[in-house]
């Protein structure tokens, strides 16, 4: 099936729908997302949206803050570009329908803290506002007429010169897209998306790893769409590792105890039930967080011990119920009562802070073509994401990209030359298992060679096992009817790809990329 729309958004998370909204009144919006549409990392997202309300707080402080997270590589100009627009961001938010809880009085946004801030300043819904916020936008965006959302369909590749014909590097001028090619995950049908303007708001890739507090299809789709079609990506050595997952190693992904318990008072304790963060920095359990995950790292392995504990007793019963609801029936569950146990806590995979370079209209590289959230490297987070910036960066990002492709799409016509896809001699294969056993394997040699803690020989290890995997992966999918396991997979790889690439060639240690090799350099 061909299709012909004025705005292409793949993903349906809260960059992708605050886009489809604002584009809606200028021409046909399709959203396509390859889960359920409220299946993605928005929905994860427990400790809130970061933004400056009140007096009591400044721009100017919510600046610092992230500047001095990102360990000195943001884009300035970007930080300051992003928090002053973060008020209206929240008021849209509002207006299409998000609650956002209220203080006692219910005339003021009740606000939490979390590591790296100096003010309270975190917009929240109980411990579950980013499900609020995905609940809110899906509302608004079923019941606009303009906006198609489609639902169990994987963006398989951007449409460039390269189905034209045409030999694409990454040295190529003008490189533009056209569109996607994209499957039917129920028919198992490979569509032609024809789109003048595209957008691309695919999520993260934290399933590189084998522990992660990011959803399943998180397989960092967009950024290896861009990878294949020769666009810039950036910084992506910059992975977060959240410092407290549950730990409960028969679930994935990682369920998430949310820093904003830390801001009311939580303390990380050892096995020992005493303290530790004091002897690595003087914020303590309130650090940024590739400081806090490197610490609990440092101590694991200390004790040799799988997990350590977050100490919530001290924040009181009702405050711990009430605001912390899920947290609390998740612990329950699992025998853990937070009002009278410490919580074993480990760190996982949470953040990419880089991905596909835009510029502060959130256009890449690739002519027509956006990215918003968690897949764009927009510069504001440097090389660590300050806690509860994502969900900003993400509307923020959409906003100005709404606004500049309203205006471009004015200039752009459809391109009717797009063949559809060729799937000739492909035929099924079966053997599922190859899949599967390649994807664990994949992501147990990131965990253990590419994780927190990097050294020269770590990732040579890990780059010479990946490419072993990658022509084993190649050499199924030129033979395969595209599945979309298959086709995760090599998203997988071509994101672990990045990732080593990227960590190999940055030589200081800096946010959340820490070299053993390179500390030694420093210290001699």
């Amino acid at each position: 099936m061909r299709y012909e729309v004025d705005f292409l958004i793949i993903g349906s998370g809260i960059a992708g729908l605050s886009f489809a909204l604002k584009v809606a009144s200028y021409g046909k919006v399709c959203i396509l997302t390859k889960g359920d549409a409220s299946e993605g990392s928005t929905r994860y997202a427990q400790g809130g949206i970061a933004a400056v309300m009140y007096d009591s707080d400044s721009f100017d402080k919510h600046i610092h803050d992230t500047l001095v997270a990102g360990d000195g590589i943001c884009d300035r100009e970007v930080v300051e570009m992003t928090i002053r627009e973060a008020p209206d961001r929240i008021r849209e938010l509002v207006q299409y329908g998000v609650n956002f809880d209220l203080d006692n009085h219910g005339n003021r946004f009740d606000l939490h803290r979390e590591g790296g801030h100096s003010e309270f300043r975190i917009l929240h819904h109980k411990d579950n506002t980013g499900e609020e916020i995905e609940r809110g936008l899906l509302e608004a965006v079923r019941q606009h007429p303009n906006i198609e959302l489609k639902e169990r369909q994987f963006a398989i590749d951007l449409i460039t010169q390269h189905h034209l014909g045409q030999r694409v590097t990454k040295h190529t001028p003008g490189i533009e897209c056209y569109g996607v090619y994209a499957l039917d995950c129920d028919t198992n049908r490979i569509d032609t998306y024809i789109a003048k303007v595209t957008l691309l708001a695919t999520g993260g890739m934290g399933n590189v790893y084998s522990t992660t507090t990011t959803p399943v299809i998180s397989t960092g789709d967009g950024v290896a769409m861009v990878h294949r079609a020769r666009g810039v990506l950036s910084d992506l050595e910059f992975m977060q590792f959240h410092p407290t997952s549950l730990y409960n190693p028969a679930e994935k992904p990682a369920f998430l105890i949310t820093e904003a318990m830390r801001g009311a008072g939580a303390v990380l304790k050892g096995r020992d039930g005493k303290e530790f963060m004091q002897k690595y920095d003087k914020r303590l359990s309130l650090a940024p967080r590739d400081i806090v995950a490197r610490a609990i790292d440092n101590e694991m392995k200390l004790s040799g011990k799988p997990y350590l504990y977050l100490d919530a007793r001290g924040i009181g019963k009702q405050h711990l119920i009430e605001g912390f609801p899920n947290i609390y029936a998740k612990c329950l569950e699992l025998g853990i009562n937070i009002t009278k146990d410490m919580i074993p806590i480990r760190p996982a995979a949470h953040y990419q802070c880089g991905g596909i370079k835009v510029d502060k209209h959130g256009e890449s590289s690739i002519k027509h073509l956006y990215a918003a959230g968690e897949c764009s490297c927009t510069g504001l987070h440097g090389g660590n994401r300050l806690a509860s910036n994502s969900l900003l960066e993400a509307v923020v990002y959409a906003h100005n990209a709404a606004v500049h492709a309203i205006e471009s799409v004015k200039n752009i016509d459809f391109n009717a030359s797009v063949p559809d896809w060729n799937s000739d001699g492909m035929v099924l294969n079966e053997e599922m298992v190859l899949i599967t056993q390649t994807k664990s394997e994949l992501q147990e040699i990131m965990w253990n060679y590419v994780g927190i803690v990097r050294s020269d020989l770590r990732l040579q290890r890990a780059f010479d096992r990946l490419n072993l995997i990658f022509r084993e992966t190649e050499d199924l999918y030129n033979r395969s009817v595209l599945t979309e396991p298959l086709s995760e997979l090599r998203n997988l790889i071509a994101c672990s790809y990045l990732i080593i690439k990227m960590a190999r060639a940055r030589r200081q240690n800096v946010g959340l990329h820490y070299s053993l090799d390179l500390l030694e350099q420093k210290e001699r």
